[in-house]
């Protein structure tokens, strides 16, 4: 458990943390049940003043503070950019949708993964979350939707960085946001985003966490994958893809495959056959996304009616597909954005709340 915070802990850790400082051990139920709540360790209040301060002084709590918060004008889209204990910055996303509130929360600072459409990865990766960091995103955003009396009903592992390069602290994630002491979000809710690691994505199929498994597909063959994405050139299409396969035949969960439309790199009709082809006799669905523009990158949405073209062309060739929502476009909704203008200290013209 080295190395751990509180937040990072199941609870039969926390049992043997709390026995080996000659604590209580029965107070890590309550203190568990207090850290999924979003509550601090002063705000323990069913807990004796010198234990709370035994475990002020002795643990880090592993959290993270919410920095900013930047609320869309057009749909309400909240993205915020939470401050992590070592002054590290990563954003989250909180959509609303007529089922629920749905969190997209990232794994890691930055991401090395390259994707050619992506600010995340533009400064590389720093370094990988914890479990705890991840789950306190959820934590911090549950707290102040409690506050209004609602909560997050959905979560989307799409934010900054690649969860399967985190496979560890992923993994933990998982078990500590739906684990029955603790916020109790069923894995079914929950989607994690890959760019296609074919080891890791089999290594997941036998955990027995019954997750949504979406792929960052982007291009309908290797060679313009391999333009878009660099992970491309090491796993190709058809590793990959075989990978997926294993995935739903193993979980029986339907794959969801993600295609950023970018104008006139990937959305033409041939491409959509292709695709369309690729995706051929298996249990998925594809999410089709017109990319949200990125200044660095010099890639931009179709109009309108060719994403309905490219959609019905993959209709016709007999493939589950639909067009994503735009959501968040006003406060530079696309991973890594306001990240990236928040470090360099340009603050975006919107309505940014302390």
């Amino acid at each position: 458990m080295e190395g751990k915070a509180l937040l990072d802990f199941y609870p039969e850790e926390l049992e043997a943390y709390f026995k080996a400082r000659g604590l209580p051990a029965y107070r890590a139920k309550q203190v568990f049940s207090w850290l999924h709540k979003g509550r601090g360790i002063d705000e323990m209040t069913n807990l004796p003043k010198a234990l709370r301060e035994q475990l002020a002084q002795g643990m880090r709590l592993g959290g993270v503070r919410i920095e900013k918060s930047v609320t869309s004008k057009l749909d309400g889209t909240v993205k915020f950019l939470f401050a992590l204990e070592d002054d590290n910055i990563i954003e989250g996303v909180l959509m609303h949708y007529k089922h629920g509130d749905t969190l997209c929360i990232s794994s890691q600072v930055g991401c090395r993964m390259g994707c050619a459409f992506c600010a995340s990865t533009l400064a590389g990766r720093v370094r990988d979350l914890h479990a705890g960091e991840m789950l306190g995103q959820v934590l911090s955003v549950n707290r102040l939707l409690e506050e209004k009396g609602g909560h997050i009903s959905n979560i989307v592992m799409m934010g900054s960085g690649e969860p399967l390069d985190n496979y560890e602290e992923s993994i933990r994630f998982l078990r500590l946001v739906s684990h029955p002491q603790g916020v109790q979000i069923g894995l079914r809710h929950i989607s994690l985003s890959t760019c296609g690691l074919p080891q890791q994505i089999r290594q997941l199929a036998r955990e027995g966490l019954p997750v949504t498994l979406c792929l960052s597909l982007h291009a309908p063959d290797d060679a313009l994958r391999r333009e878009i994405m660099p992970i491309a050139r090491q796993y190709g299409l058809d590793e990959v893809m075989q990978a997926m396969r294993d995935y739903v035949q193993a979980t029986g969960r339907r794959a969801i495959f993600e295609y950023a439309l970018i104008r006139g790199v990937n959305d033409a009709d041939e491409q959509a056959m292709r695709l369309a082809k690729l995706v051929r006799g298996m249990q998925c669905h594809i999410n089709l996304i017109p990319i949200n523009a990125v200044v660095e990158r010099n890639w931009a949405p179709p109009p309108a009616s060719r994403i309905q073209g490219f959609l019905n062309v993959l209709n016709k060739c007999g493939a589950s597909a639909t067009i994503r929502r735009e959501m968040g476009d006003d406060i530079e909704g696309a991973c890594g954005q306001l990240r990236r203008r928040y470090l360099e200290r340009e603050e975006p013209s919107c309505n940014i709340q302390p």
